[in-house]
């Protein structure tokens, strides 16, 4: 008699767990609880991840391509430590995000609607790119 076992423990596995963590580790903000937020933890980097370069929120620290976010040499050791996105409609930030998650970043802050909804909300960006930024 020949036994064939099959091991159904893995099944969906690696996709479900890190994705639900993933999830628990981004906090989308809409803009008053974003701006507050921003004021009341100005130790923690304020990052543009949009490219090409359409403007930014007065208090940004960093320029990061949204795609070369995990190259960044300003990411921090501590995982846990927190990271603030923002793009101009929160397409880019969210897979900068969700990029960070994945990689075991478990403290994201993204903007809702990003500069988009920033601006639509009264609130002024600056248009004067940084350099390097573009």
């Amino acid at each position: 008699m020949i036994v064939i076992g099959v091991a159904v423990s893995g099944c969906g596995g690696p996709d479900v767990e890190p994705g639900a963590s993933a999830e628990n580790a981004i906090r989308l903000l809409p803009v008053e609880d974003f701006e507050a937020f921003v004021e009341d933890t100005p130790e923690s980097a304020l990052i543009n991840v949009h490219i090409p370069y359409e403007g930014h929120i007065a208090s940004t620290d960093e320029f990061v391509a949204f795609d070369r976010i995990l190259d960044w040499e300003g990411l921090p050791e501590d995982r846990s430590e927190v990271i603030v996105l923002y793009c101009r409609s929160g397409s880019m930030s969210g897979q900068a995000a969700r990029d960070l998650a994945e990689a075991g970043y478990t403290n994201i802050v993204d903007l809702e609607g990003g500069m988009n909804a920033w601006a639509a909300s009264g609130r002024t960006l600056e248009s004067d790119p940084p350099p390097g930024s573009g």
